[in-house]
């Protein structure tokens, strides 16, 4: 009985093994061994013991010559496979020892070794084992980076062409190229216009950046950067100047930081508009006195005690000029003297001597309180009436102070930046004016003249300079007409030529300005405080001790070389490091391997 047990037993997990592995053939094989050996037991019932001893002998040789037959066939399936497999495919049998899998971002990506060396000096061009990213009981590579992006350069590996991905900001594909090691100038010409437009948006921001148009009063940490003085602050050894210098310069340059600096701003604007409007209304005959030239005649008198001299005495009066009204001279004498001593004080407590000289605006105003000055000096000395009215002709330098009120107003700082950005656009129109200016005087000049005119206007080609340009404006005064047929068909298309040459840049510009304002416009409304992201360097790793932080008058480079003995990054990654005795931790090294 036993041994009938052990025999169905095993006629049992034989048979379950056979179904499990798949072999279809031999199915139907053991089904009719099943009915056989159900009829046998059908005769055990009705034999004696005797016979059952007989049928189950008899069964167990039948298991035992399954069992070997069954062996036999597997081991001469699993013999002939591989040959069969390598007869269709001889590199298949090489696949799994040159297949790599890459993790990135919890994403597992396969491929093969030889892919990989396609673009060679590269992050995935030298992985080897020993890379501390490697996990052995896993057999691949873990990478934390974008997992989306990691798509894209995989398939540049294979088939050579770099895509950009449409649902990536710029930046960050970047930085992932950076990561691994490409060149970010390879990517193909089909996604270039989408790969610039990110950069274009990067500049835009930087642009804006430089404008400084927030309102948000910077911080100590700021204001200690941009004088210069990060160490000191850092270290707590500012002294009392360090101190008030950025306090002044911010009461003279930045309107927003505090209400006294919104309270110098207006009376700076006050003082601008006042010395322009003085300057404008001094010219109205309305605000101006003649200047009355006394005639003096020398006489020769006879005294009393009969002695000659000569005396002077008045004879009339001459009106030579007008000068304006003394009101005027007090005014420009208060304006400035408070451009004078804001200029000082701006000088003085300046964060950059060098970039505040060479700016605009102190060029600007620099000329415009010299010129004041030295129109008062030369005023007190000359009084010829031609050497005033050349002296005047330098006071008009006081009209550029309006460019200052750009400091007050974002939307001017705008418009500036918008010239400049389209500098290249306006040069185009420029170019473009000239020839067509130079073309049409031309024209008209030969076509006033191939019919008798007596009223021609057009006597040289420097006479219709003017007229074309006045026509190709579309300002038209009509000082200068042609009077023949010919003449007037070059007149419109002088006309035509203005539309199409003026048109054309203007949607350029006004696109420029458009982008500037609307980049503004949602920069002014991010929060004003965001969560600040830890450096890797500030992240305390698992297991010990925080990472060296930014401690006063260190800045991140120095860091970043006190702490490469506990990174030890490697040409090919980062290594692995036992820190403080404890397990092994795998760090990865986030700058691209060297060339």
């Amino acid at each position: 009985m036993l041994q009938r047990f052990l025999a169905e037993e095993f006629l049992r997990k034989s048979l379950g093994k056979r179904s499990e592995g798949g072999m279809s053939g031999g199915s139907s094989g053991w089904l009719s061994r099943l009915k056989e050996t159900g009829s046998l037991r059908e005769r055990e019932e009705g034999m004696g013991r005797k016979g059952r001893r007989r049928s189950s002998l008899h069964a167990t040789r039948s298991v035992t010559l399954m069992q070997n037959s069954e062996n036999s066939s597997v081991q001469r399936i699993a013999r002939d496979q591989p040959l069969r497999s390598s007869r269709r495919n001889p590199k298949s049998w090489m696949d799994t020892e040159h297949r790599v899998i890459l993790n990135v971002g919890g994403i597992r990506h396969e491929t093969y070794t030889h892919v990989l060396k396609k673009i060679p000096a590269t992050r995935l061009s030298r992985l080897t084992p020993n890379l501390a990213n490697y996990d052995p009981v896993l057999n691949e590579y873990f990478f934390d980076r974008h997992p989306g992006v990691f798509a894209m350069i995989l398939n540049y590996y294979r088939t050579g062409k770099l895509h950009y991905p449409t649902n990536v900001c710029g930046p960050l594909f970047e930085d992932e190229l950076e990561f691994w090691g490409l060149d970010s100038n390879q990517v193909e010409p089909c996604c270039w216009m989408t790969y610039t437009q990110h950069r274009d948006t990067q500049d835009t921001l930087a642009v804006i950046e430089s404008l400084d148009l927030d309102g948000d009063p910077p911080t100590q940490e700021e204001i200690a950067k941009k004088f210069g003085w990060e160490d000191d602050y850092y270290s707590g050894t500012l002294t009392r100047w360090q101190q008030i210098k950025p306090r002044v310069w911010s009461l003279f340059d930045e309107p927003w930081s505090s209400q006294y600096a919104r309270l110098i701003s207006c009376f700076s604007v006050f003082f601008v508009v006042a010395s322009i409007i003085s300057f404008m209304l001094k010219t109205h005959p309305t605000f101006r006195i003649p200047h009355i030239e006394v005639i003096v005649e020398n006489a020769l008198v006879e005294t009393s005690d009969g002695k000659f001299h000569y005396d002077s005495r008045p004879i009339g009066a001459v009106k030579h000029f007008t000068v304006p009204h003394s009101a005027f001279f007090y005014i420009d004498v208060v304006c400035n003297v408070w451009f004078t001593i804001e200029l000082i004080i701006r000088t003085i407590f300046c964060p950059s001597f060098p970039r505040f000289v060479s700016s605009p605006l102190t060029i600007i105003d620099f000329t415009a309180t010299t010129a004041y000055y030295f129109d008062l000096i030369l005023h007190t000395i000359l009084i010829s009436t031609g050497s005033i009215l050349t002296i005047d002709f330098i006071s008009i330098l006081c009209v550029l102070r309006l460019f200052k009120l750009a400091q007050h107003f974002s939307g001017l700082k705008i418009l500036i930046q918008t010239f400049k950005a389209s500098a290249q656009e306006l040069l185009l129109l420029v170019f473009f004016v000239l020839l067509a200016i130079v073309i049409f005087a031309a024209l008209v000049y030969y076509a006033e003249r191939s019919q008798i005119n007596p009223t021609n206007q057009f006597t040289s080609i420097p006479a219709g300079l003017w007229w074309s340009l006045i026509t190709v404006s579309t300002v038209g005064f009509g000082d200068m007409v042609p009077k023949t047929y010919l003449g007037m068909l070059v007149g419109s298309l002088c006309a035509l030529m203005g539309l199409l040459t003026i048109a054309l840049p203007v949607p350029v510009i006004v696109s420029n300005f458009s982008n500037l304002y609307s980049h503004s416009q949602a920069r002014a409304k991010l929060p004003k405080k965001r969560r600040r992201v830890l450096q890797a360097h500030e992240v305390k790793p698992p297991g010990g001790n925080m990472a060296p932080h930014l401690k006063p008058n260190h800045h991140p480079h120095k860091n970043r070389k006190k702490s490469s003995t506990a990174t030890s990054p490697v040409a090919n990654g980062p290594t692995k490091i036992n820190h403080n005795g404890g397990p092994n931790t795998h760090l990865l090294s986030n700058s691209p391997p060297s060339n």
